[in-house]
């Protein structure tokens, strides 16, 4: 379609939006200037419109079946060939595209979007024999690390139906350690695979920033976004990993080259001697639980007594994450996610037009229904960036070198670090009505031990530490990038020595409760 040529008033606009200092002369001989460029997108939408994918005909329909509010639609989609995930069924974060399958994202201003392609995940998935049986619900554009801001509805835990699962992948969680899916692929870029698995008692890994492609997810903000697997087994993580990971050549993300690893063949190689540091700042914490924090200290225990050895290690530097964490993904997202309509410019990667204009359109019109930890980035980044030029955004990617190098100094003398993924167990579900002083430190006050890693771009696996009051805890096992093969060896040293972890238990005569008792609960 094209591009109408501006008028006065807008150039006027546009004028006074950069400080061009250009008189009203002046605008009406650049007008004539500008209306010949309008040429050149024109151009470029019909060559692009020639070489668009076609949207395809696939199955979905909505959950006839969903006590726990983890589905967004249900489909069943078959693989394309056979491979080591035949026979399996996955669930995709709704935040993923599965062309022909609607994607939300959490949120009104991305409802009734249809992708035309399958995100670079999705199509690993089918050719490794997976069955694609559903998106699961998250959080309003990911940004919450509890599970009442997702949007149609809220998602339960499965262990206490009264309470969040963890955000911001908050159904594929759900529905893994309730058993209804045997996989899930989630989202992290600021912990949102490890908190609702530490929440829901799943393994949730968030690899390496770059390993795994990030090609046809919804964007947060290109440095710390993260896809990986769920799953109810280290093993089964493993498996999805080997799957998943690789060179797409459409991520930017992504390092020029990767070697291929067995990360399933690769839990074999015994841990003995392997040594692990205890992150004296990731425990006790102003907002932790020390039974939480004791629980976890019993499962580095149960990791010394299979043959680790492990030691107290500061990195004052880990305390000072969140206020880099804190700077990049407000004022990063503001200019990405929500200026930028999701993608942003100045990435060399593949776009999803369609998308960015989809979302660019409800935002205008539906900004109002998005979540308030949403807003915060919004008014948040914007200010600041505002109020700096982007400086303190600048500084902040400088300083994440710096806590780059102090995790790296740690893991030299450690083959992984550990801590509480979370400080405490998973929170009673609030309405989206909540006053703010509630409504902000529910859906972000755990997030204060995960989101660095997101900057760093470490590989962190969270594995059911233990029950603390029936809930379950986290065991949060980092490693040195691209590394994640003894990450995830080392949790599955502790996955044995514990002899496998817990499910919740049956909720058969509590579910009809909960549809009536709780269906207005995060509405």
């Amino acid at each position: 379609m094209a591009i109408p040529p501006p008028d006065a008033e807008q150039l006027a606009a546009i004028n006074s939006q950069h400080a061009f200092g250009l008189s009203e002369a002046e605008l009406a001989e650049f007008g004539p200037a500008v209306t010949a460029t309008l040429s050149a997108p024109d151009r470029v939408e019909e060559l692009y419109r020639a070489s668009a994918p076609h949207t395809p005909e696939r199955d979905w329909s909505e959950p006839a079946d969903n006590p726990l509010g983890g589905w967004y639609v249900t489909t069943s989609i078959p693989p394309t060939t056979d491979g080591p995930l035949t026979g399996r069924t996955v669930a995709l974060k709704d935040n993923i595209a599965l062309a022909g399958v609607p994607m939300t994202n959490g949120s009104a201003t991305v409802e009734g979007f249809i992708p035309r392609r399958d995100a670079t995940v999705a199509t690993r998935l089918l050719a490794a024999g997976a069955t694609i049986t559903g998106k699961a619900v998250c959080e309003d554009l990911c940004f919450s690390g509890a599970s009442f801001t997702s949007r149609p509805w809220p998602v339960r835990n499965p262990w206490d139906l009264t309470r969040v699962a963890g955000g911001s992948s908050s159904g594929s969680a759900a529905l893994v350690a309730a058993g209804t899916v045997d996989l899930a692929i989630g989202g992290d870029q600021g912990g949102s695979i490890r908190i609702p698995s530490a929440f829901c008692g799943t393994v949730g890994h968030k690899p390496t920033h770059g390993l795994v492609p990030y090609t046809g997810a919804f964007p947060i903000e290109a440095t710390i976004d993260h896809l990986g697997p769920i799953t109810r087994t280290v093993t089964d993580a493993a498996l999805m990993l080997g799957v998943l990971a690789g060179i797409d050549g459409l991520d930017a993300r992504q390092p020029s080259s990767l070697d291929p690893i067995d990360y399933l063949a690769a839990l074999q190689t015994p841990t003995t001697g392997l040594r692990i540091g205890i992150v004296t700042e990731g425990f006790a914490r102003p907002e932790s639980d020390l039974a939480v924090d004791d629980t976890v200290h019993a499962a580095i225990t149960a990791l010394t007594r299979a043959g680790l050895t492990a030691e107290q290690v500061s990195i004052p530097w880990h305390l000072d994450g969140m206020a880099i964490w804190n700077v990049i993904a407000t004022e990063g997202a503001a200019h990405q996610m929500i200026s930028g309509n999701a993608y942003g410019m100045n990435y060399p990667g593949l776009y999803d037009p369609e998308l960015i204009a989809h979302y660019a359109r409800q935002r205008r019109t539906r900004g109002a229904e998005l979540s308030k930890t949403v807003k915060l980035v919004g008014l948040s980044g914007s200010y600041t960036a505002e109020h700096g030029g982007g400086s303190y955004y600048a500084m902040a990617r400088n300083l994440a070198l710096d806590l780059r190098a102090a995790y790296d100094h740690a893991l030299n003398s450690y083959d992984v670090l550990v801590m509480p993924t979370l400080p405490y167990t998973a929170p009673e579900l609030i309405g989206l009505d909540a006053d703010l002083d509630t409504y902000l430190p529910t859906a972000l006050g755990m997030v204060g031990n995960c989101a660095p890693f997101d900057v760093t771009g470490h590989p962190a696996a969270s594995v059911p530490a233990g029950l603390v009051n029936g809930l379950p805890t986290g065991l949060m096992i980092i490693g040195r990038r691209f590394d994640d093969a003894t990450v995830l060896r080392v949790a599955h040293t502790f996955e044995q020595a514990v002899g496998g972890f817990p499910g919740p238990p049956a909720h058969a005569a509590a579910v009809g409760a909960a549809r009536s008792s709780l269906s207005g609960v995060g509405r």
